[in-house]
Order: C-alpha cells, then sequence, then structure tokens
C-alpha cells in the first residue's frame, strides 16, 4: 500500500505538471508576453525526474515574473513540448515550438537522444538556440550545430570517467556492464568502459540491451559468470533499470550496482526496496550544496537536490537573461547567450534577476554564475561542471561531492 500511495503521488506531480505546461502552451502569446520553448519528457522512461525538472523552470519562469520580468515588464511564458526522450518524439515536439508557437529560444531537450534528433532536424536549421539542463552524451559536443547547442550540464566524457575512477576507489577490479541502446547510455557506458580498463580494471561481460522488456534474466546470467564484483548499470530507471536489478537480485545474479543519473530516482528505492541498496552508487552532475547560489537556489525551490533541478533553473535564467541583453524577441542569441554567461562582467547568480536587469540596462556586461557551477561555455557550448556520488541513507538518496 505505501508503494502504492507513492507511485499515486509521482504520478499526480507529473499530471499537475503537464497540466500547467499545456495550459501555458495552448495560450497565444498576448502583446506584454514572451516565449521561451521548454522540451521535456514527462512522457518515456524518466518521467518523474522530468516532472521536477519542470517544476523548477516554471518556478524560475515564475521568479522573473515576479522580478521585474521582462524588458519594461512583459511577462515571460514558457511553451511546453514533450520529447518522451526519444528522437523522433523530440523532433515533432521541437517543430511545434519552433514553427507554431514561433519561440525565440529553447531550453531543452533534457535527453541526449531528443537532443540530437531535435536539433538536427528542427532547431540548427530553424537557427533556434537551445539550451539543455540535462543532455550529456559526448556526441552532443561534436554536432555540426553552428553554435546553437549549448548545455548547462556537463558531458558524459567526464561522467564516464570518473565513474570508472570511483568504482577503482571502491575496490571494484572486475565487472560486467549492461547499457540500454540509446545516446545516452550508450556514450556513458563507451567512455565508461575505456575509463576503467586504463585504469587497471577488467570487464567480464558486456552487453547491450532494449528498454522495456519484461525479462532480462538471460542477459544476466551470461554476465553474471566471469566473476564480476558488480553491475555497471547505464539504463534509464523506469526503461530497464529497475527490471534488471530486482532480476539481479531475486536470482542472485548481481547484489551490487554502480552507474549513472539515469538511475537517480526515488522509484528505484521505493521499488527495490532501501535494505536492498546498500551496496548500490550512482552518480550526476550536481551542484555544490554549501555554495552560497545553492542556498539561494533552496530558498527559492522545494527541492534543490533533485536531479537536474539546479540546472534547469541555470538554463531558463541564461535563455531570459539572453533576451533582455537582445531586446526583443529575435532568435539571432548566440553572442547573447555568451555574454551574460561568460567572463567578463559583473557576476549575477541565480536570485539576481532585477540586478542583472538594471546592469543590462545600464548598458553593463553580466556574467551569471550557476547554480551548478560558473556555466562558463566552452568552443563547444560546453560546461566544467561538478559531480556527485548517491548512496541509499533513511530511505532516500543521499548525495556527496566527488572530489
Amino acid at each position: 500500500m505505501r508503494q502504492m500511495m507513492k507511485k499515486t503521488v509521482s504520478t499526480m506531480r507529473r499530471t499537475m505538471v503537464a497540466a500547467a505546461l499545456v495550459s501555458i502552451a495552448a495560450s497565444p502569446v498576448y502583446a506584454g508576453e514572451v516565449k521561451i520553448g521548454v522540451l521535456n519528457g514527462l512522457t518515456g522512461p524518466i518521467p518523474d525526474l522530468s516532472a521536477v525538472i519542470l517544476e523548477a523552470e516554471l518556478a524560475a519562469a515564475a521568479y522573473i515574473n515576479a522580478n521585474g520580468g521582462m524588458w519594461g515588464g512583459d511577462t515571460l511564458v514558457l511553451a511546453s513540448g514533450d520529447s518522451g526522450c526519444d528522437a523522433k518524439a523530440g523532433v515533432d515536439a521541437a517543430n511545434k515550438i519552433v514553427n507554431v508557437e514561433q519561440v525565440s529560444i529553447i531550453v531543452g531537450p533534457i535527453c541526449s537522444g531528443a537532443t540530437i534528433g531535435a536539433t538536427q532536424a528542427v532547431t540548427i536549421p530553424a537557427g533556434v538556440v537551445n539550451i539543455s539542463p540535462s543532455a550529456t552524451s559526448p556526441a552532443i559536443t561534436g554536432l555540426d550545430d553552428n553554435d546553437l547547442v549549448f548545455r548547462v550540464c556537463p558531458s558524459d566524457a567526464y561522467q564516464g570517467v570518473t565513474i570508472a575512477k570511483l568504482a577503482r576507489s571502491m575496490g571494484y577490479s572486475k565487472l560486467a556492464t549492461t547499457y540500454a541502446n540509446d545516446d545516452y547510455n550508450a556514450g556513458l557506458h563507451d567512455v565508461f568502459v575505456k575509463a576503467f580498463k586504463e585504469l587497471g580494471g577488467t570487464i567480464t561481460g558486456d552487453q547491450m540491451h532494449e528498454a522495456n522488456k519484461a525479462s532480462y534474466r538471460s542477459e544476466l546470467a551470461t554476465l553474471s559468470s566471469g566473476g564480476p564484483e558488480a553491475l555497471a548499470l547505464f539504463a534509464y530507471y523506469n526503461g530497464s533499470g529497475i527490471t534488471i536489478m530486482r532480476q539481479s537480485l531475486e536470482n542472485s545474479f548481481f547484489s551490487k550496482f554502480i552507474g549513472g543519473d539515469g538511475m537517480l530516482a526515488q522509484e528505484v528505492i521505493d521499488e527495490i526496496g532501501a535494505d536492498n541498496l546498500g551496496d548500490t552508487v550512482f552518480t550526476k552532475g550536481t551542484a555544490d550544496a554549501g555554495s552560497s547560489n545553492f542556498k539561494t537556489f533552496a530558498g527559492l525551490f522545494d527541492r534543490p537536490s533533485d536531479p537536474y533541478t539546479a540546472q534547469a533553473w541555470d538554463a531558463v535564467m541564461i535563455a531570459a537573461l539572453a533576451l533582455e541583453s537582445a531586446g526583443s524577441a529575435t532568435r539571432d542569441l548566440i553572442a547573447h547567450v555568451r555574454s551574460v554567461a561568460n567572463a567578463p562582467g559583473v557576476e549575477v547568480g541565480p536570485g539576481d534577476w532585477a540586478k542583472a536587469k538594471a546592469l543590462l540596462a545600464a548598458g553593463k556586461d553580466i556574467n551569471y554564475q550557476g547554480i551548478a557551477g560558473e556555466n562558463e561555455f566552452d568552443a563547444n557550448g560546453d560546461v566544467a561542471g561538478i559531480y556527485g556520488k548517491s548512496v541509499v541513507k533513511d530511505g532516500k538518496w543521499a548525495e556527496t561531492l566527488i572530489d
């Protein structure tokens, strides 16, 4: 009953956020309104994570509107699209918000496959800037994007190495790996395997898998041979991850797991049980909870430590600041994105909208300092970022920074 109640609350949360965004997207833009697109994933493999990311984006827009709004007091409006964390759905959603909603800039998509699909097919040809809060595939770095694709989360080119170093520091020398057949998980897996081997580790078995299968027992039986000490699992929790973990435990294939942020959802604990997750560690791009910008964010949003909520706030702020700097609802925003986020300039943070507006109005340069890091975009639109590791404590994920 307790698990059923938690699932009901989770579903209600997603439904409420979806209803709010549908209402926003369905409304025409009137004089005095400025529209930014948001591409998320309320359907697909990570609906609960996506719902909270959306809440952070809505909260950022509400904060901006409560502190002077856009330009002379215009209202910031979010136009929503649901990518479902799928390349084709991402293209369809991007087509709608670019060609029907006529947005100037997009926050998202949140998943790598949807980001690659939507940007290549729609937003790059249309000349629309994307700022993703959470699309981490290394493949995004090398996109032929005309400098239109940015992200405020670090690439998995770094996270894969971080997980490999973490595994070795935990004493693992022999691991089996399995990864879902999508851009995010395949990319993270590839970097991890290379780094783990370079650090002296051995991969005893390695298999790609398809999401949403009823059983992975055959694959897990094969992977468990060869003496692996744990399973490196690269999957979305609602796509294949929970099923793989449950069947691993039920059949004594694996009891220890390590992996990335696609598995960091409360639903994993609710479904698998906290007592079964004592030897499980997952990582994600994160923010320093001790920083002044994080503390400011925690005063503005009620779930500041949830995956990628900090990055979602940062992405909305940078997109809105770029439009504020431009002074009109233009799509010619590349230079403005870089100028408001990168040095030099007066430093402004996640709670400094009114200050940033005044500085821009006075012709001053600003340098947005994000909750999740400095957000200094490199030539590829990437940022360095920070990583945290999460373990189960008192029935919830508890995170510490990785040195």
